[in-house]
């Protein structure tokens, strides 16, 4: 199987295998309990969030470890506004090509609890413009969220910039960084940011574990109900074996970011990919082309293919891709993201995305070339 859909999900790496072992077999305790096996839960948990935090310039106290980004996600920002709203300050802004564990998080809060929301649109190409983000803000603005890096279309938004508007308001800012994470350089500080959401399983560590920074002195409310877990923020018995392979995948991530040798390499493969694409369908469309992308994904459009179809003729192919986010798998309604950019409804149903990884190579590419070779012959509509 030739693997495309590393934005997905990402096979475990080495190192966060390691660290996991010791506490996936023999005796694990509960980090709440003060007995010894106890002790050792809470030391290794402890240490993880310290070399997070180190990776970050953070505060060891900024990370909040939770199950994954949605959980991330949602905590950001029903916490958020909810712990800061007042009469004044009711009023939210997002991106309408935010992922749905932002969006739907953001009009559940309109819809149930009667905030405004303003979701703001990009341009063709995905991006913000800074003009429309600023039209979009208010006195009452009390929270914004925008995505690092899109997991759809790669685009990376300027989120300093955005962040800069922000805080220059007193508005709160969050984002969600689940895919540039171990992709680029997303340092919470660096940004301007207040709260960033991140998980493990899109950087080669292990699913069920995420975690949350948070601005020090920035509060926010619990959204579960039930110990008193990471600073009562967020209760549950956390994941010590999860949270270890975390950290591990997390340090080999970021020293892959600061090399650089990786997502040039990437770079050059998708470039690979669309050169071979084109030349096979000179109708296709590389969405978000001229923006500027994550290294490792290119989304298509095959006009006059459904895209549906030629995922599940690219799977028998043994070529494993997606139509975008993995949260839609089963669903027939076009993407969102594609939409909001003025893609046509057509157009956008007929969308691939390929998300490249650590394992993909040149043979694979050339593969995937063959296989489409195959499949676009059989699918294309006159």
């Amino acid at each position: 199987m030739i693997y495309l859909d590393h934005n997905a999900t990402t096979p475990l790496c080495d190192a966060a295998r390691e660290a996991m072992l010791p506490w996936l077999s023999g005796l694990t305790g509960n980090p709440s309990s003060i007995h010894a096996p106890g002790r050792r839960a809470r030391a290794v948990m402890d240490a993880s969030r310290d070399r997070i935090a180190a990776l970050l310039g953070a505060k060891s106290h900024e990370i909040i470890f939770t199950g994954g980004g949605t959980e991330g996600c949602n905590l950001a920002l029903a916490g958020l506004a909810r712990r800061h709203r007042t009469p004044k300050r009711h009023h939210l802004v997002m991106a309408a090509t935010e992922h749905h564990a932002v969006l739907h998080s953001m009009r559940s809060l309109a819809k149930r609890e009667g905030f405004d929301l303003t979701e703001v649109p990009v341009g063709r190409n995905g991006l913000i413009d800074l003009g429309v983000f600023i039209s979009a803000l208010r006195p009452e603005t009390l929270l914004v969220s925008v995505m690092i890096a899109n997991n759809e279309t790669g685009v990376i938004q300027p989120i300093k910039e955005l962040a800069t508007l922000c805080r220059e308001r007193g508005i709160l800012f969050h984002t969600d960084g689940v895919q540039a994470f171990g992709k680029i350089p997303c340092h919470p500080h660096d940004l301007g940011v207040d709260a960033l959401s991140v998980t493990a399983h899109k950087f080669y560590g292990p699913p069920g574990a995420g975690f949350l920074w948070l601005r020090s002195g920035v509060s926010i409310d619990a959204i579960q109900h039930g110990g008193y877990h990471e600073n009562e923020r967020r209760p549950g018995t956390e994941n010590v074996a999860a949270i270890a392979g975390m950290a591990a995948a997390a340090e080999a991530a970021l020293l892959e970011v600061r090399e650089g040798l990786e997502a040039a390499r990437q770079s050059s493969l998708r470039d690979r990919l669309w050169q071979g694409i084109a030349a096979l369908d000179p109708t296709a469309l590389w969405n978000a082309r001229e923006a500027p992308l994550i290294a490792n994904t290119l989304n298509v459009s095959f006009p006059g293919c459904d895209g549906e179809t030629l995922l599940m003729a690219l799977d028998l192919e043994g070529v494993a891709a997606s139509s975008g986010s993995a949260c839609m798998v089963g669903s027939i309604q076009p993407s969102h993201v594609l939409l909001a950019m003025s893609v046509e409804e057509e157009t956008a149903l007929a969308t691939v995305r390929f998300s490249l990884g650590h394992q993909t190579d040149e043979q694979e590419i050339d593969a995937t070339l063959m296989a489409l070779t195959r499949v676009l012959g059989r699918q294309k509509r006159p």
